[in-house]
């Protein structure tokens, strides 16, 4: 279900945690890294990361037949799921507006594991690592400054392509991965009961 304007069509926490209470609860699938599902969920959602449903969408379109709701941190990669499954053809879809996030300062109830910082942190703390770097080896050797720069550069195109090949990066650290998931373990989850 997308908006006239091309963007995915929105639940805010109220009506979801109303929803959940019916006999039609919408299926929740979260788009986060494992190891950012494990460290804290919605109850009765199912970690289906980015990557794997992009690459798998046709796969998972089967299991996937009633109201969904795509849940991330904060909306961004739940969009981007959002515009993967529409176009494979799956309708009923709707992003979490504000993601886990949204949910956690709305003291809705969570699922929590091991904590772990969420990849926005992790970017900024990478990028703003390697800016400070660059800019106190350039007070040295003047032509390093030129990596702030770059980096500066990469910050700006994620902000305007709604990307982020950094975050994409960092996802892939054996931090981020948490306990495995594979797409078997995917359908199996969704073919099961759901309550």
């Amino acid at each position: 279900m997308t908006t006239p304007t091309g963007t995915p069509a929105a639940l805010d926490v109220p009506t979801l945690r109303h929803l959940l209470t019916t006999d039609h609860a919408p299926r929740m699938i979260d788009v986060r890294t494992p190891a950012e599902f494990e460290t804290t969920h919605i109850p009765g959602s199912y970690n289906v990361p980015l990557d794997l449903l992009r690459e798998h969408r046709d796969e998972l379109r089967a299991h996937l037949d009633e109201q969904i709701v795509l849940v991330c941190r904060s909306g961004q990669r739940a969009a981007q799921a959002e515009q993967a499954l529409a176009g494979a053809g799956l309708p009923n879809l709707r992003v979490l507006t504000g993601g886990i996030t949204a949910w956690q300062t709305a003291h809705a109830p969570v699922t929590t594991g091991t904590p772990r910082w969420d990849l926005e942190r992790q970017v900024r703390l990478v990028a703003g690592g390697i800016v400070l770097a660059a800019v106190l080896a350039g007070t040295m050797l003047e032509p390093v400054t030129w990596v702030a720069a770059l980096i500066g550069a990469g910050l700006a195109f994620a902000a305007l392509t709604n990307t982020c090949a950094m975050g994409m990066m960092l996802a892939k650290l054996p931090y981020n991965r948490g306990p495995r998931t594979d797409l078997d373990k995917v359908v199996t989850a969704l073919a099961g009961d759901r309550r």
